[in-house]
């Protein structure tokens, strides 16, 4: 048994980016709203380590609402190549907007300039519309850097339970849950 679960996660993750085929940071983001109202999408890992698993988003959005209401969230990853998941729980916070900025300098400018012109989970009357507003960013900003819109950041969620789950023959799988305590990480097995 290990007694780090980031080591652990960063040996697994190490692993997954080797194997699989598309997209081994993708993660589905579980939030609700106050009174309790789930809600699940996939999102992108860009930054992890002990104090904890960051992504970006347009914070207006139905995700950025729910978490600003009810700060805390569950990730999962699921490595079908490796036959893993890792699932993690916690309290999320709002990345600084230094950090924020410097994420944003290296995404690729169509996806700056889709940030700008996105107002994500709103109602759209067509694609064209959404085009005609990227083409409107485009050129606001032509010849220039995109700065980062303000409604668009990071947020970090810090594992309060990190659970190791690996696929065995017949359904008996091996689930290793890390659970935060005062002096550090207790680590204990779940019956399949």
């Amino acid at each position: 048994m290990a007694d780090d679960p980031f080591a652990l996660f960063d040996a697994w993750f190490a692993e997954a980016k080797a194997v699989e085929p598309n997209d081994p940071e993708a993660m589905a983001l579980a939030t609700s709203t106050p009174d309790g109202r789930p809600s699940v999408r996939m999102v992108l890992l860009k930054g992890h380590g002990p104090e904890g698993f960051d992504f970006y988003t347009n914070r207006d959005s139905r995700k950025g609402a729910e978490l600003s209401a009810n700060p805390r969230a569950a990730l999962l990853f699921h490595w079908k190549s490796l036959r893993r998941q890792v699932r993690i729980e916690g309290p999320v916070d709002v990345l600084p907007d230094a950090e924020s900025d410097l994420y944003f300098a290296t995404r690729g400018r169509d996806s700056q300039i889709g940030a700008w012109a996105s107002d994500q989970s709103r109602p759209l009357a067509n694609r064209d519309e959404f085009e005609q507003r990227c083409e409107e960013i485009r050129r606001r900003y032509d010849g220039q850097d995109v700065p980062r819109p303000p409604r668009w950041g990071g947020f970090r969620v810090t594992p309060d339970t990190i659970e190791f789950w690996s696929d065995r023959a017949h359904r008996l799988h091996e689930r290793r849950l890390f659970t935060r305590t005062a002096g550090g990480w207790t680590e204990g097995l779940l019956y399949p």
